[in-house]
């Protein structure tokens, strides 16, 4: 089961790169990011634990809001290092670069689903996160002289993450252990409702991390985020190129 999901996750990857690649007209914006997130997860019994994390996400070094990101669920682990989650996140998303859709922030409502597994080969793990996403996003007036909520457009994604964990100075993940870490996470945007972003963002990040304790672990790196807007600019595709820090603590308790 396992390697099927693999296979139809790497297809559509690679598919997915290779279009956003032969995209011609485009405008590029390009910024700079910092983010920082706490990631919680409390173990409630051996099989279900409640996931809650908090995402501030900066623009213009720290100066500027990007993003603001608050997210829970309630995850069930299996035996085998899987796990499933059913989740809710309130997102508030700022206007900031050259192509800003507008003037005011703009909200958003998510559910989402997601599978993740893990795999080991020796020193090295490689984590596996599928989710697939409801996203509920306000429209906003942007050229009203107040803000206000006209109702909200409904939009599907699916996101598809794999990282890879590997301990420095011992051989797992133990407290006092040094480990670095890499990710990329590719978001295609699907539905209806889809405007020019079916390819809606790649991230990738380059990270090293402590684990202080059992529970605690703190981890930064460089993080790389290519955003495509939904709406066209002079008949044009805007891509932002946003990199900067990402800063995550992550607490675990049993």
């Amino acid at each position: 089961m396992k390697s099927q999901i693999q296979k139809i996750v790497l297809i559509v990857f690679v598919l997915m790169i290779i279009a956003a690649c032969t995209q011609a007209q485009r405008l590029q914006d390009r910024n700079n990011i910092c983010w920082t997130s706490c990631i919680s997860n409390f173990y409630l019994s051996k099989k279900i634990s409640l996931n809650v994390e908090y995402n501030w996400r900066r623009e213009n070094y720290y100066q500027n809001w990007q993003q603001s990101l608050a997210r829970g669920g309630v995850q069930y682990n299996f035996n085998n290092d899987v796990s499933v989650l059913l989740g809710y996140g309130y997102i508030i998303t700022f206007p900031y670069g050259d192509y800003p859709p507008g003037r005011y922030y703009t909200p958003e409502h998510r559910i989402f689903e997601q599978l993740a597994w893990t795999e080991s080969y020796k020193r090295v793990s490689i984590n596996h996160r599928l989710r697939l996403e409801q996203r509920m996003i306000g429209k906003i007036d942007q050229k009203a002289a107040d803000y206000k909520i006209n109702g909200y457009n409904y939009l599907n994604r699916v996101r598809y993450q794999m990282r890879l964990n590997v301990p420095l100075n011992h051989t797992k993940m133990e407290p006092k252990t040094w480990y670095a870490a890499a990710f990329d996470e590719l978001f295609i945007g699907f539905g209806s409702n889809v405007n020019q972003n079916i390819f809606d963002q790649n991230r990738l990040a380059v990270l090293g991390g402590y684990q202080f304790t059992k529970s605690v672990k703190l981890e930064a790196g460089f993080l790389s985020q290519i955003v495509q807007q939904s709406a066209l600019v002079n008949s044009k595709q805007v891509y932002q190129y946003n990199s900067g820090l990402l800063v995550s603590l992550l607490y675990t308790h049993k």
